[in-house]
């Protein structure tokens, strides 16, 4: 007879919880999952070192904070990306299609459904990272 992770895991003293898919990175959960781990099953005798200690504890919130600094890196990004876009509003731009050929026309509008804005150019809808050159019109 086979026991399924989820048959063992709703036996005993732990509450059954829902599958999820598998953790990929150490996140603060695992971490403290790990150190308490640690340090329920250590050795009464040889007791796990306190600098060792504070310095996982430290990696750990080092570890959050550039997690952190990552996403407001890419946050800060994709809203450039859409300034970037709406600031070409009424431009004459150059840009490539996506069979690869050029193109040139006025933007008329800015989609920021996707992941990268795209511009409507007549009746073509373009990445902005498809641009690749943009010509002001004359101030009269």
């Amino acid at each position: 007879m086979t026991i399924d992770a989820m048959t063992a895991r709703g036996a005993g003293m732990y509450p059954a919880q829902a599958a999820g898919p598998p953790k990929q990175s150490m996140n603060s959960e695992v971490f403290m999952s790990l150190l308490v781990t640690q340090l329920r099953n250590q050795d009464p005798t040889s007791p796990m070192d306190t600098n060792e200690m504070i310095a996982q504890t430290t990696q750990l919130a080092m570890m959050e904070k550039i997690t952190e600094m990552v996403s407001t890196s890419d946050e800060n990004f994709s809203l450039q990306m859409r300034m970037a876009a709406a600031a070409l509003m009424g431009q004459d731009v150059t840009y490539t299609t996506d069979g690869g050929a050029p193109g040139t026309g006025t933007v008329t509008g800015v989609s920021y459904s996707g992941p990268i804005p795209r511009i409507t150019i007549g009746t073509q809808s373009v990445a902005l990272d498809a641009i690749s050159g943009v010509t002001a019109h004359p101030v009269s």
